[in-house]
């Protein structure tokens, strides 16, 4: 299963290359540099990286990782989940967030999400503990923060804590801050779509712990912090230096871009509003959004799609089966209309292009076509 489903048309969903370009001439030297020294595991770029992505985000460590599903497993890992724990999470966010889980041996327990944000529901939360549950998973779906103060008062008067899924919101902000600095622990993916993607498969876990991060870097290494010396049995899960090279130039880029994206969110809301067959995302009160995905809701979805691949415009289905319901977790014995709002929205959900270099005039082209496919 792939993370999303999309049409690539004359106006794109996404367009890397602009991203790319935009770089080259700041990595390009730091990539000629890497292969003459032969540096490509750790050193000087990867330790870069973590110190500016850290002050970026508010935290005291990150840890570069390879990708952001290894990124939550060792989360888990160094709050000390273990086999038969339970972790609570959305049903609608990517596969990763639960897969992290099982892979360990945890339990992911499902939630709803609210109808206005798609972001965990509290009260859902609430509700789904139990002795068992060893923490909270919030999800920062398609850019925004989920609601981290319920979230966290439930945590601590249960004695429970928050692993932050912060893949889809590298710069989202709160009232209570930026994302990936809200819980316990934090996990991002840095994807090549992500809005901090490198060029490859990459990740980082982020805390202000000191002790969880030297688990987590430990962990990442063969449970080794001493060539052959093993503390524990870990995994092979570092970030590499060509990685940390790329993300450095683009984190420089990065407040730029999401504002891009924000004045992108706000040209679809004006050429969107009052079409009818068409909900337009929320944001929630006190979020600063980063918007990496434009997500509308319409009837008739997939044959919307089809029709806006056919006008030559390219957009996404980011999910369009919520994970308890997917064949592999099949063995939970959750059943369809066991979470309403996020399987309701599962067969509405259409995401436009979204992207900094995204331009008014594809935008306006998107939107009349979406204007005219949806009054068919």
């Amino acid at each position: 299963m792939t993370e999303n489903t999309i049409t690539r048309q004359d106006v794109p969903f996404l367009d890397l290359a602009a991203q790319q370009a935009e770089v080259a001439d700041e990595v390009l030297p730091v990539w000629e540099a890497q292969l003459r020294g032969a540096a490509f595991i750790g050193g000087s770029e990867v330790s870069a990286f973590e110190r500016e992505y850290a002050e970026y985000v508010g935290v005291d460590h990150v840890v570069g990782v390879s990708n952001g599903t290894d990124a939550l497993e060792l989360a888990y890992r160094a709050i000390g989940v273990q086999p038969g724990d339970e972790l609570i999470m959305p049903a609608n966010t990517f596969i990763a967030t639960a897969e992290a889980a099982s892979r360990i041996g945890a339990v992911p327990v499902f939630v709803d999400v609210d109808d206005e944000h798609l972001l965990i529901d509290p009260d859902a939360v609430e509700a789904a503990i139990t002795d068992r549950t060893r923490a909270i998973v919030p999800v920062h779906l398609f850019g925004q923060t989920a609601p981290m103060g319920p979230i966290r008062a439930l945590a601590e008067r249960h004695g429970i804590d928050v692993v932050e899924d912060a893949a889809q919101a590298q710069g989202a902000s709160s009232e209570a801050g930026r994302a990936g600095a809200l819980g316990r622990v934090a996990a991002t993916s840095f994807y090549p779509g992500k809005n901090l993607g490198g060029a490859g498969d990459a990740g980082a876990v982020m805390t202000d712990d000191g002790g969880l991060a030297a688990i987590v870097r430990n962990l990442a290494a063969h449970g080794s912090s001493i060539k052959y010396v093993h503390d524990r049995v870990g995994v092979n899960a570092r970030l590499d230096a060509v990685q940390a090279s790329v993300l450095r130039a683009k984190l420089r880029r990065l407040e730029r871009w999401n504002e891009a994206r924000r004045a992108a969110a706000g040209r679809y809301g004006e050429l969107l509003t009052g079409i009818d067959g068409v909900r337009l995302p929320a944001v929630r009160p006190g979020n600063t959004d980063v918007w990496h995905l434009y997500v509308v809701r319409v009837d008739e979805r997939d044959r919307v799609l089809a029709d806006l691949g056919d006008a030559g415009i390219g957009a996404g289905i980011h999910y369009p089966t919520v994970v308890p319901l997917t064949e592999a977790y099949a063995s939970l014995g959750c059943r369809p209309g066991q979470f309403p709002v996020a399987e309701r929205a599962a067969a509405r959900i259409l995401s436009l292009p979204m992207f900094p270099h995204l331009t008014a005039g594809q935008q306006e082209r998107a939107a009349q076509a979406l204007q005219n496919v949806v009054a068919r």
